[in-house]
């Protein structure tokens, strides 16, 4: 009789430790949406209105998770989703199921250490200076070559530091999971940021090894590394190498931001290291801009952009405007303006087909929601 009170007592207790814990825990679904027109002056030698979704943000399905473990650590995961909302289909790291990222981790008063498909620490400290795309989805760095269109690190780790005295730090190292070539298709990313009331400070640097890129479609070069990528011209161009290895990649990268009232000033430098058999070249790209809160759900977004590569030049300027409807869905206007140096088909953001001349330009009208 007394084993059995005191395995009820013991069940007992089990059950209200079960409750407790179950009752620390949680899984959100959420995400976001994006849709809208767009109007595009020159892309592939012809203009063209269309539907595009995902563009000031990604169309995002999350779901995360977060279990106390007790001792002020917990248990943390993300698995997040990228579709086109106008046609249903996934998009992103190769049409997979998780490819904006999927991880799982254990956060403690010391750090979150995380395992996966993650984000680097250009995407992590410095994406968020890149004030252009804060106004029109499609301005972000030329070409993406400096990662800061959010890029990952796959089959990685990553440690992120807690906030101390407005300092936060990480690190990360991806593993290329290839047996015999441990090097290639591996990438490591780390970086320092400051944040203190109305001042933002960031550093960061992210390589990766023997990455495959488009030199045409992406920043509109006929040659690259001394190699013909592309060949024809007007609207009869060729793109001869949409699979271009190189044999590294290496982005350093600082910015900040500075709020005086209602006006937040931005500037950026990222200076990317392109190697490819036994030569190198480097890409540099400036960016300052601004953004105004005019009202509280009225806001103004200027950027400029000046990019330089191989001897030539391009220089981009940027304008949004964008209105909230309620806290969670807005609607916003944006327009971009690219000019290419001679000899280089302009394409914004390598969101279009490259223009056959020098210049390009955007106008969007788009709604956004939040879930």
């Amino acid at each position: 009789m007394v084993e059995i009170r005191k395995t009820a007592v013991v069940a007992a207790i089990g059950a209200a430790l079960s409750g407790a814990a179950f009752a620390q825990s949680s899984v959100t679904l959420s995400g976001k949406i994006d849709d809208g027109i767009t109007y595009v002056t020159n892309e592939g030698g012809h203009s063209n209105v269309k539907m595009d979704s995902g563009v000031l943000f990604p169309n995002l399905w999350i779901m995360s998770g977060h279990e106390d473990l007790g001792g002020g650590n917990a248990a943390v995961f993300k698995l997040s989703s990228m579709y086109n909302l106008n046609n249903g289909r996934l998009v992103g790291g190769q049409n997979t199921m998780f490819g904006q990222q999927a991880y799982v981790g254990l956060q403690t008063n010391y750090g979150t250490i995380t395992f996966g498909n993650q984000f680097d620490f250009t995407a992590e400290f410095l994406a968020p200076l890149n004030v252009s795309s804060s106004g029109s989805g499609y301005a972000i760095h030329l070409g993406d070559f400096d990662r800061t269109n959010n890029d990952r690190l796959t089959n990685s780790i990553k440690y992120m530091s807690p906030t101390w005295g407005g300092f936060q730090f990480g690190a990360m190292y991806g593993f290329s999971n290839v047996p015999g070539s441990f090097h290639d298709n591996s990438g490591w990313s780390a970086g320092v940021q400051y944040s203190n009331g109305p001042l933002t400070l960031a550093t960061m640097y992210t390589t990766v090894a023997t990455p495959t890129i488009d030199p045409y479609a992406q920043i509109g070069v006929h040659s690259f590394f001394g190699q013909t990528v592309a060949s024809g011209s007007g609207d009869n161009v060729t793109d001869l190498a949409p699979s271009f290895q190189i044999r590294s990649l290496g982005t350093l990268g600082v910015g900040g931001s500075y709020a005086i009232g209602d006006v937040t000033v931005y500037a950026n430098y990222t200076n990317t290291v392109l190697k490819y058999l036994d030569e190198k070249s480097v890409m540099n790209v400036y960016e300052g801009g601004a953004t105004w809160q005019v009202t509280p759900a009225f806001q103004l977004v200027g950027g400029y952009q000046h990019t330089s590569f191989e001897g030539h030049a391009w220089n981009q300027v940027t304008a949004a405007a964008l209105y909230a409807l309620s806290k969670r869905t807005q609607v916003y206007l944006s327009s971009d303006y690219l000019k290419a140096s001679a000899g280089v088909d302009a394409v914004i953001g390598a969101s279009f087909e490259p223009a056959p001349t020098g210049h390009q330009a955007d106008v969007r009208i788009g709604l956004a929601h939040t879930f």
